[in-house]
């Protein structure tokens, strides 16, 4: 279902806790609050990655459209899948070292949902972004180094594209260099202006 223009002006609302995603949506000017969805996160049985990111996007929407009326509610998810396999948050800097390792030379593949619904009218679109980071051969000394400095270890993949981390790369190939980080804003911004928010 397309966006209607509302018959009152719309709060805007960020399904997220994420200070990743808070800090993109703050580059667009708009004041907007944020609230936790408190979405299980688990895949279903058979569920594939791009389906799985895709149903979480719009579940995290979902549930906080439900306790958001007359609001414009953006959700969004995220997963890395090297090779056919998802790679999480190494969650401490052993982990995060030797995810590194094993992601020197090869490519990564990130894939960002996002969707954004008008709770007064449950119209609603979704988006799939696909970014390849491609690594450049990495020594393990500059791993370490990357890792000390930055502690990337709460961020899928284990590293900061937004920070240091642009270092250990050799390409980006994207159609948005903001999903990298989070939420796509090229698309968001359009999907906005056609829930009847004026950007820029």
């Amino acid at each position: 279902m397309s966006f209607a223009a509302p018959a009152t002006s719309p709060k805007l609302v960020l399904a997220s806790t994420s200070q990743y995603r808070r800090q993109l949506l703050e580059r667009l000017g708009q004041r907007f609050t944020v609230a936790a969805p408190d979405t299980d996160e688990s895949p279903l049985p058979g569920e594939t990655p791009v389906d799985l990111v895709n149903r979480l996007a719009r579940a995290k929407a979902e549930a906080v459209a439900r306790r958001h009326p007359h609001s414009i509610v953006i959700g969004s998810d995220q997963l890395s899948l090297f090779g056919r396999e998802i790679v999480g948050k190494p969650g401490n800097p052993e982990r995060c070292v030797a995810q590194l390792k094993s992601f020197s030379g090869q490519r990564l593949a990130f894939h960002t949902a996002v969707h954004v619904i008008q709770s007064e009218t449950g119209a609603n679109e979704s988006h799939l972004d696909i970014t390849t980071v491609q690594f450049r051969k990495l020594s393990d000394a500059e791993i370490e180094r990357y890792v000390a400095r930055e502690r990337p270890v709460n961020c899928a993949g284990g590293f900061k594209a937004e920070g240091l981390g642009i270092s250990l790369f050799e390409r980006i190939e994207s159609q948005d260099p903001t999903a990298l980080i989070g939420l796509p804003l090229i698309w968001l911004s359009a999907a906005l202006r056609r829930a009847g928010l004026q950007l820029p």
